[in-house]
């Protein structure tokens, strides 16, 4: 088949100019779309051409499918990608796409609502004879039924809605005594969030690492995977920070996972770029399948950072009817790399966005840096839009250099306008926990319990990397703060001889 040769980017942010770039490389151009909110994107100055869309508010712009299609007409572009977010997983857009005479950058619609229902997803799961977490396979009928269940199965359980994701309408439960409360909770964030009140309930894995395998699928029935991602490390169920390899770093978990999750894929029919995630008991790394996101994911960059394959340009080679340009014995992890998700949030407000204008953006570089960032000094981190504003992510040969780099180059990243996570990634660089690769999904609660430990008593070489940050920075009020953690950061840490503590 044909290489496309205009593509329409149904998307905004770090996501549309990582698609803008790989579009470049391959000589495909681009249409960019816009909001008022974003009338001066990066993402619109990159693009060959930009179309308004609509007002800021996301389902009177990027969610209104007919305008993209009718957009994606008007300019000639032959084919949508959706990034992630918004419509990238959304069945009966795809088949509009389709109706259009236009081609989606995706899986089909049929797996998209396979694995679109954390049940249907379960089911499939358990008849390829992949592991699931034990619990219902059908939604819950009324409280009586998760009070037996839970008891039959025992606690601590999880109930979750059936359409959720991000964490909505998801419920830990240790005892009884909470079970009514955390079902009716579940059940009304579900119907707010998803316009669907069913829950199921499964059981909790104690010390569950998050990890998940990148699958790729074409046209021709080739289903490989290109290994895992760490992905342990969130806030309200969103990761935060990812690695690729995990530092469990097992050939024979990588083998049997990656062979699940092959499974999965072929069980669907998948087309292009997928994850199948999975929890991983830290205590005797037993797996199961936890659901499949059938889009590419945010943490992306790791794996292409450790194994050299350009995932946005292989989902358009597979689009346009192309093989994978890969086997799976041709996948080799090489390295380690790790990404940090930089989002304008407060971290010292349990995450809250930070919207506003970057009064100054001074982005690290050198060997094995890389950063995938959607904004640009004064660019403006809208209110009405996810506030993420790079996946920063860096390579090493092993994991520690891995960490290494990714200290310097926090140390020289400069964020100034807004509260950003950045302050945050910093000190969890050098938790000694993370270090040792100590993770699970509670990470970042115990992290912050030894922050808060470490405040509350005499502290000797806090109280000197204040003093040296403070002498540092006497003459530099000129910007508002937060604005110079870097420099606060790096000089004090070296001043106290904190850093590269291992």
């Amino acid at each position: 088949m044909e290489m496309f040769k205009k593509i329409l980017i149904a998307n905004r942010g770090e996501i549309a100019c990582r698609v803008i770039r790989a579009c470049r490389e391959m000589n495909i151009e681009t249409v960019a779309v816009f909001s008022e909110a974003d009338r001066e994107a990066l993402h619109v100055r990159m693009a060959d051409e930009a179309y308004r869309i609509g007002p800021a508010a996301s389902n009177e712009s990027y969610l209104v499918g007919e305008k993209l299609i009718d957009i994606a007409r008007q300019s000639g572009a032959e084919a949508i990608h959706p990034g992630y977010g918004f419509l990238s997983e959304n069945a009966n857009f795809v088949r509009d796409v389709s109706s259009a005479g236009l081609t989606f950058i995706g899986p089909p619609p049929e797996a998209m609502e396979a694995m679109g229902g954390k049940i249907s997803a379960r089911r499939i799961a358990i008849d390829a004879g992949v592991p699931v977490v034990p619990g219902t396979t059908e939604p819950l009928a009324s409280f009586e039924d998760a009070e037996s269940t839970a008891s039959e199965i025992g606690y601590p359980i999880m109930l979750k809605a059936s359409a959720g994701g991000g964490g909505k309408g998801m419920r830990l439960v240790n005892s009884e005594t909470d079970l009514r409360s955390a079902y009716e909770n579940a059940r009304s964030e579900s119907m707010a969030s998803f316009g669907d009140d069913a829950v199921y309930i499964e059981k909790a894995v104690v010390r569950p690492r998050h990890i998940e395998i990148q699958v790729f699928s074409d046209t021709h029935g080739n289903h490989v995977h290109l290994g895992e991602r760490e992905c342990s490390i969130q806030r309200r169920h969103q990761k935060v920070i990812e690695e690729a390899p995990s530092p469990i770093d097992s050939a024979e978990l990588r083998a049997a996972m990656g062979e699940c999750a092959v499974k999965v894929a072929r069980a669907v029919d998948y087309v292009g770029a997928g994850t199948v995630e999975f929890l991983v008991s830290d205590i005797d790394k037993s797996f199961y399948f936890l659901e499949m996101n059938t889009r590419l994911q945010v943490e992306h960059p790791v794996t292409e950072l450790v194994t050299g394959i350009d995932l946005v340009r292989e989902q358009i080679n597979v689009a346009a009817g192309m093989q994978l340009s890969f086997a799976q014995e041709d996948v080799r992890l090489k390295g380690h790399a790790i990404e940090c998700r930089i989002y304008a949030e407060d971290p010292d407000n349990n995450f809250l966005p930070s919207p506003g204008r970057l009064l100054r953006l001074r982005v690290p570089h050198g060997p094995g840096v890389r950063d995938d960032g959607g904004v640009y000094e004064g660019a403006e981190v809208s209110i009405f839009y996810d506030p993420m504003i790079s996946k920063f992510a860096v390579w090493g040969r092993d994991r520690g250099e891995a960490i290494d780099r990714m200290r310097r180059a926090l140390d020289e990243y400069e964020i100034a306008g807004i509260k950003t996570t950045l302050p945050f990634f910093r000190e969890v660089l050098r938790d000694e926990a993370f270090i040792a690769g100590k993770l699970d999904t509670g990470f970042i609660s115990h992290f912050e319990k030894r922050r808060t430990q470490s405040k509350t008593g005499p502290d000797d070489v806090r109280a000197a990397m204040l003093a040296a940050a403070l002498s540092f920075d006497a003459n530099k009020n000129d910007l508002p703060e937060p604005q110079r953690p870097v420099s606060k950061w790096g000089k004090a840490a070296r001043l106290a001889g904190l850093r590269n503590n291992k």
